[in-house]
């Protein structure tokens, strides 16, 4: 499996940590700090720097064919 390296700051990633966890307690993604609203986009930033594929043609077919390599048998 390919593997990705993303370096974001400790501020991020505590913030990031919070958010994530919330949502795997609560089951419900919902921005509740402004914080969290730029940890995001940073963190799109981050990938967007690292990817090469959401920017192909066929980005449809690669993003269905990664869920379905990533998703519970």
């Amino acid at each position: 499996m390919d593997e990705v390296t993303l370096k974001i700051t400790k501020d991020e990633a505590l913030v990031l940590f919070d958010f994530f966890s919330r949502f795997s307690n609560e089951d419900k993604l919902s921005i509740q700090d402004q914080a969290e609203e730029r940890a995001l986009w940073n963190l799109t930033c981050v990938f967007e720097k690292q990817l090469a594929e959401p920017f192909d043609k066929n980005w449809l077919q690669i993003i269905e064919d990664a869920r379905n390599r990533l998703r519970d048998e």
